[in-house]
C-alpha cells in the first residue's frame, strides 16, 4: 500500500460517494469535512509527520478511539459531537474498505466502536399563546416588514429548515386556490407543504413587491444586496423578533428562539390537533418515524389532558377500577359470549 492511495480516496469518497451515490446537501458536507480535517490532523500529529505524508495504515482504530476521546477531553465536545464524530469516521472506513480490502479487519474494529449513551436533546418549542403574541407584535410597517412577517409565518406553516428555506425559489410555489410550496430536504428529497391562504398571501404580495432576475432563479426571501438569504441571515431575522421570548429549559437555562423551535413547534401543534404521526413525519420531512413520535412524549398539554381522563385515588376509590367498564354492560358481555 502507498502512501499516495489517502489523497484519491479522500477525493471520491466526497465527490463520488458523499455528493453523487448520498447525494449529501451543503450542511452534512461541511460536517463530514470537518470531522475528517480534525481527525488527520489527529493522526498526522500522532504519527510525526504531515498531513500529506499519512498513509492508510496510518488510520487505525486505535487512533480512531484517541481521537474520540481527544474530543472529549482536550476539546471539551459534548457526547453528542464525539458520536456525530465517529458515525462520519464509519461511513469512511466503510467506504474505504469497499476500496481497499486489505482494510477490512480495521474497518470491522471502528464499526465496533460504541456510541455512547447521551439523553436525547432537549424539544423546545412554542406556546399558541406565545405564537399569536410573536405575530401580534410583528411591524406592519417599514422596509422588511413584509418579508419579515412572511418568512416567520412560513417557517411555522411548513416547520421547513433554515436550510430549506434560503433554499427557496418562486419557481417552488403556487399560490393559486391552494397554495403550495416544494421544499428540498436531507438527503437530495423534495416534499410538498399545504400553505394557509394567509401565508399564500403574504407570499405573493411579497413576489410583487420583490427584485426580478431574468436569469437566475429567483429567491423567494432576499437580503438588502437582493440575493438569497443565508441560513444564518434566517436566524438573525428570527432572533430580532423574538428577543422578548424567554424559553427555559429543564435546567433552568435560557434558550434563544431559533428558525428549529419553529420546526418544533410546528411538529407538536399539528400533534395537539389531531394529525397522525406519519402525516407529521411526511410533513417535517423525517427519514425516520423515530425523530417525530419524540414530539409525542414532548407535550405537556396531551399529557394533561391524559391525566384529566383520570381520577386520583381516594378514600372511596383506591387508584383505577379492579374490574373494566365493560365487565359491567351486559349487552357487550352476551355479545362477547357469543362469539
Amino acid at each position: 500500500m502507498v502512501s499516495q492511495a489517502l489523497g484519491p480516496l479522500l477525493y471520491t469518497f466526497f465527490e463520488d460517494h458523499l455528493k453523487i451515490a448520498k447525494g449529501l446537501r451543503q450542511a452534512s458536507l461541511k460536517s463530514y469535512r470537518d470531522t475528517l480535517r480534525l481527525f488527520l490532523q489527529f493522526a498526522a500529529q500522532e504519527a510525526h509527520r504531515k498531513i500529506s505524508r499519512l498513509s492508510l495504515q496510518d488510520l487505525t482504530a486505535d487512533c480512531v478511539l484517541r481521537f474520540l476521546n481527544s474530543l472529549e477531553k482536550d476539546r471539551g465536545n459534548h457526547v453528542r459531537t464525539r458520536n456525530q464524530r465517529l458515525a462520519a469516521l464509519r461511513g469512511f472506513f466503510e467506504y474505504v474498505a469497499t476500496r481497499e480490502p486489505q482494510l477490512l479487519a480495521e474497518t470491522t474494529r471502528v464499526a465496533a466502536i460504541p456510541t455512547k449513551r447521551v439523553a436525547p436533546p432537549e424539544t423546545i418549542y412554542l406556546e399558541r399563546d406565545e405564537v399569536e403574541a410573536l405575530f401580534a407584535s410583528l411591524p406592519s410597517e417599514g422596509r422588511w416588514a413584509l418579508r419579515d412577517h412572511a418568512l416567520l409565518l412560513f417557517l411555522y406553516n411548513t416547520g421547513a429548515r433554515a436550510q430549506e428555506v434560503a433554499d427557496l425559489r418562486v419557481e417552488d410555489l403556487e399560490l393559486g386556490s391552494q397554495p403550495l410550496a416544494r421544499l428540498h430536504g436531507k438527503g437530495d428529497k423534495w416534499r410538498v407543504c399545504p400553505l394557509w391562504p394567509q401565508t399564500g398571501s403574504l407570499l405573493q404580495k411579497l413576489l410583487e413587491e420583490g427584485p426580478t432576475t431574468a436569469n437566475a432563479p429567483r429567491p423567494v426571501f432576499c437580503s438588502s444586496k437582493g440575493q438569497a438569504l443565508t441560513r444564518f441571515g434566517i436566524y438573525k431575522i428570527v432572533r430580532r423578533h423574538t428577543q422578548e421570548l424567554v424559553k427555559k429549559r429543564a435546567d433552568a437555562s435560557c434558550v434563544r428562539i431559533s428558525p428549529h423551535v419553529f420546526r418544533h413547534t410546528t411538529a407538536v401543534h399539528l400533534l395537539e390537533a389531531g394529525v397522525e404521526v406519519n402525516v407529521i413525519r411526511a410533513w417535517l420531512g423525517h427519514v425516520s418515524l423515530e425523530t417525530t413520535n419524540r414530539y409525542a412524549e414532548v407535550n405537556l398539554r396531551t399529557k394533561t389532558l391524559a391525566l384529566e381522563t383520570c381520577e386520583p385515588p381516594t378514600t372511596s376509590s383506591a387508584g383505577f377500577p379492579r374490574n373494566p367498564v365493560w365487565r359491567d354492560d351486559p349487552s357487550l358481555l352476551k355479545w362477547l359470549e357469543s362469539l
